[in-house]
């Protein structure tokens, strides 16, 4: 049968050239290259795998390159005491007294008397020192600190000439008597090494405090003295009422310190050396009275400060506690016994 209507109807008509699209490849010859981007074959593969079905409520799977970051882990601030900052105000204040009283019976020929006071404060000193930082073989250590405390103070005395070199001499051979006595016992041999620093310490903070009977046989070394250490005690009294009633900001998590107890005692006991220093006869002015009181003042807060940096990294690296009472006298201690080279410095320099 023939179709009633014509077979070229309903068809497009095509041009003579050649169709359009890929055209099929002739026998022998390889296929064209793909113009398309480059896939790689493990790429290639992961996507010929079957993806897995999420369930409900299960998060999207992240991409490779999101990266888990470890939370950090909040810090809970160490609680201020306001007794115990009470109780460490009181005992800077009645040192500072004490060796500014016992500055004022130095006369020429009559040193012993104050020089019985500052050995008081270096065996204070030995005793809150070790106990806190422990270095081995420690009644070694705060023997030989005290030997050391006892022949500066003889030496302060005694010598020619009002010089720091025999007490030099002195911390250098107390220091390597120190070493060499850890050295000896095989149990205290390993732990040598790391004990290095606060043995040095020790040493030379007893030291440190025999400069004031040096300072106290120079002229005018009584009267800077007097307004080196009043700085300085008022500063640490100051700073330490300041952390009972507002310890804030915090200048650190684990050290119970505030920036307005540190900044609040420098000015305070730099006004009282001002205004000590108006009273005094020259060569002291109210002027040269408040700056070498600036520098004492700085220096016995920050070392107070820094002591409370030491204290809070042992506790951090899992060491016990030390005594309670040496480690809260350790802070006035170490303030006053690095204030006294500041007083002789600055009155060799400036007055």
């Amino acid at each position: 049968m023939f179709p009633s209507t014509s077979p070229d109807a309903g068809r497009e008509s095509w041009s003579d050239g050649p169709r359009p699209g890929p055209a099929a490849p002739t026998r022998g010859q390889p296929p064209a290259p793909r113009t398309g981007p480059a896939v790689a074959d493990g790429e290639r593969r992961e996507r010929g795998k079957p993806r897995r079905a999420r369930r409900a409520g299960e998060p999207a799977r992240r991409s490779e390159d999101e990266v888990d970051e470890p939370e950090e882990e909040a810090v809970v601030p160490v609680e201020v005491h306001r007794p115990l900052a009470l109780t460490i105000a009181g005992f800077a204040a009645l040192l500072g007294v004490g060796l500014v009283l016992g500055a004022q019976t130095s006369g020429p020929g009559h040193r012993l008397p104050f020089a019985f006071i500052v050995f008081g404060v270096q065996l204070l000193f030995v005793l809150a020192w070790t106990m806190a930082m422990r270095p081995p073989a420690l009644l070694l250590v705060g023997g030989i600190s005290a030997v050391v405390a006892a022949a500066a103070d003889i030496a302060a005395v005694q010598s020619d000439v009002a010089g720091l070199a025999p007490l030099g001499y002195l911390a250098v051979g107390g220091f390597l008597a120190a070493v060499l006595g850890q050295l000896v016992r095989r149990v205290d041999r390993v732990r040598v090494t790391d004990s290095l620093g606060a043995t040095l310490l020790i040493v030379v903070g007893v030291v440190a405090l025999g400069t004031l009977i040096v300072l106290s046989r120079i002229p005018a070394g009584t009267q800077a003295i007097t307004v080196c250490l009043t700085a300085s005690g008022v500063a640490l009294t100051v700073a330490r009422l300041t952390d009972a009633v507002l310890p804030w900001p915090r200048l650190a998590p684990q050290v119970p310190r505030g920036a307005a107890g540190v900044v609040a005692g420098a000015m305070v006991g730099t006004l009282g050396s001002a205004v000590l220093g108006s009273y005094l006869v020259a060569p002291f002015t109210p002027t040269r009275a408040a700056v070498i009181g600036l520098v004492a003042a700085v220096t016995a807060v920050l070392s107070d400060l820094a002591v409370g940096y030491a204290e809070a990294g042992r506790l951090m690296a899992g060491e016990p506690p030390t005594m309670w009472v040496a480690r809260h006298m350790q802070g006035p201690l170490g303030g006053f016994a690095l204030a006294a080279p500041a007083a002789y410095a600055m009155c060799m320099l400036f007055l």
